[in-house]
């Protein structure tokens, strides 16, 4: 049987598609920089002498990093309405998800990156009389983001390609919209194939704006 391709339906949608994969991205960003901001947060806590706090991090790093990303956002969207939870949309209940994803995640990148810090430049700070508050805002995080920036690049691109599965709960990014033009057009591989390698440039693009900001943000001189 041969299958006989038909981009044209595609491009009349094409639109729609463009559409959806900027939704993603945006979700994608968003997560991210709420992830960073519980990443970087958790990652000064693992540095505290409170064994408690620790170890309510520890657990949740733990947690969510052992459970798929899927069950979560059906946990979330699904679970929390079910014990009266309801102010979260879809939309946002995704975003919640995939920022507590994002952020147990990036804990352990910044816990390395705080610790990567070189001691010279907190030295430095201290002999200038700088406060403790002072010297992590002005000299510890400058440092922190120049040596996880890569780690950071590659959390955004992760989570841009984990967007797809919010067509789980009928967020119309692209992975949705192209299930409903195949479910529509029964144009299966042009879909598909039209979604994959939307995808794949998009992917593709990011790592290369991003390498060139690690190449002159990410070397400590």
């Amino acid at each position: 049987m041969t299958y006989n391709f038909n981009f044209a339906v595609i491009w009349r949608q094409f639109d729609v598609m463009l559409w959806g994969l900027g939704l993603g991205l945006l979700l994608a960003v968003i997560s991210l920089t709420i992830g960073t901001v519980i990443g970087l947060v958790c990652g000064y806590a693992f540095r505290t002498n409170n064994k408690t706090l620790r170890a309510l991090v520890w657990g949740y790093v733990e947690f969510i990093r052992n459970e798929p990303l899927l069950l979560l956002i059906f946990f979330v969207y699904f679970g929390l309405p079910a014990i009266g939870i309801r102010f979260l949309d879809k939309y946002e209940s995704f975003v919640l998800t995939l920022s507590i994803y994002a952020g147990a995640y990036l804990t352990e990148v910044f816990r390395a990156g705080l610790t990567s810090v070189p001691e010279r430049y907190v030295e430095a700070a201290k002999a200038l009389g700088l406060k403790p508050w002072q010297t992590q805002l002005y000299v510890v995080l400058p440092l922190t983001f120049r040596i996880v920036l890569p780690s950071l690049s590659n959390n955004l691109i992760s989570l841009f390609k984990d967007t797809s599965l919010a067509t789980a709960i009928a967020i119309p990014e692209l992975t949705f919209t192209a299930r409903q033009i195949n479910a529509n057009t029964y144009r299966v591989m042009e879909a598909w194939l039209t979604a994959s390698l939307l995808y794949l440039a998009t992917c593709y693009l990011i790592a290369i704006a991003l390498r060139q900001i690690e190449k002159r943000y990410s070397v400590i001189k």
